[in-house]
């Protein structure tokens, strides 16, 4: 399945918020104009749903019901998040889940749902507040997603939420996870665990990604061969690769040797072999030369293909959002504006339709709209 549409109110940096969604989702748009906002709006479904997690950690996690609510929502004090969910993005939705969240005006001040409702197949089968809430308005503090026993008739929305997966590898968080004290995040979306991860896939599907990144990768390092996993003397776990060298069998390194290019592609090219989940990615381009950023949109299509998924993806770059193949229906162009940012498919702006038609690739027809226009200024900076 994949999300294809999303209704935000008064999340974070924006006010309103009603989009479709494509198998491929591009986010493109000025810096803190919610690009990472948005994709958190989906983590945060996600962990709702997640074992271990619920309504006032995941509140809790991010500073609050107040930093999570929109600067410009002034009167309004409802978060409001509704997905659809279908099998793809030519069907009807089969699921609707919506969230209001809203927080007690006295007491502890907890967060609290203003309503909890889904659909299956336009029928409703849950709506709350129900008898039960009303009577018990402690019950509101926790949605139906985290509770086993009330989420039985919607449990697929569960198993789609808690499952997303959520990547921004840092090459330095991989190369020395030993000199960040503080335990892992649970889903560990900055790779510090990442190692672990793939010591802990079991040997055959480990051996196989490896073989197929190995493969990806020598086609943007020609010099790099034998990508394998080992562990050290005290258990630890590593990658491993061999640069191809003037002399015989001098080449091998580790992880800890690896550029930061070569680490986060690794990272992206085993995230997209992984799971058949939706994946959020954070600036894949980074540390990547511009050839390769270039290639990664076809890349990402040819793996999304086969594996049926959903991949969202917030850029600045010019050069991965050069591929013509990006349909201007796959791109959310994000706009700040004095009342929260908007957000709209590229497709739907005449303008840039028009030059799409034109033969203008969406770096050449909408990029323009990201730069902000006091951006001049800063050669004035002392």
């Amino acid at each position: 399945m994949i999300i294809s549409h999303i209704v935000l109110k008064n999340w974070r940096n924006f006010r309103s918020v009603d989009v479709d969604l494509r198998e491929r989702i591009f986010l493109v748009g000025p810096n803190a104009s919610g690009k990472s906002n948005f994709l958190d709006s989906l983590r945060f479904l996600r962990d709702l749903a997640k074992p271990g997690g619920g309504l006032q950690k995941a509140i809790t996690d991010r500073g609050g019901v107040s930093k999570i609510r929109c600067l410009s929502a002034r009167r309004d004090p409802k978060v409001e998040i509704s997905i659809s969910l279908s099998e793809d993005s030519t069907r009807e939705p089969t699921w609707k889940y919506e969230i209001g969240i809203t927080q007690q005006t006295r007491g502890y001040r907890q967060p609290v749902l203003s309503y909890e409702r889904v659909w299956k197949d336009n029928r409703k089968v849950v709506d709350r507040p129900n008898n039960d809430d009303k009577k018990d308005e402690l019950r509101l503090t926790q949605t139906f997603l985290e509770q086993v026993n009330a989420n039985a008739d919607f449990r697929e929305i569960v198993k789609f939420l808690e499952s997303i997966l959520y990547l921004h590898l840092i090459p330095q968080l991989v190369r020395h996870p030993e000199a960040f004290g503080t335990p892992g995040l649970s889903e560990d979306p900055f790779g510090r665990t990442f190692l672990e991860r793939v010591a802990k896939t079991p040997e055959r599907t480990r051996k196989s990604r490896l073989t197929k990144i190995e493969d990806a990768l020598r086609s943007a390092l020609p010099q790099l061969k034998n990508l394998t996993d080992t562990k050290d003397e005290m258990g630890v776990p590593h990658l491993e690769a061999v640069y191809e060298h003037w002399r015989p069998g001098a080449g091998k390194q580790r992880e800890d040797q690896f550029s930061d290019g070569t680490l986060r592609l690794i990272g992206l090219f085993w995230s997209l072999l992984e799971t058949d989940s939706l994946l959020l990615l954070e600036e894949p381009e980074l540390s990547l030369n511009s050839g390769i950023v270039s290639k990664l949109p076809s890349l990402i299509y040819r793996l999304q293909r086969s594996k049926k998924r959903q991949i969202i993806l917030s850029t600045h770059s010019a050069d991965l959002l050069s591929d013509k193949g990006i349909g201007g229906e796959e791109v959310l162009l994000m706009t700040p504006t004095s009342e929260g940012t908007q957000v709209e498919a590229a497709s739907s702006i005449q303008d840039i339709k028009l030059l799409l038609e034109g033969g203008l690739s969406i770096a050449d027809a909408a990029l323009s709209r990201t730069v902000p226009a006091t951006v001049d200024q800063l050669a004035l900076f002392k």
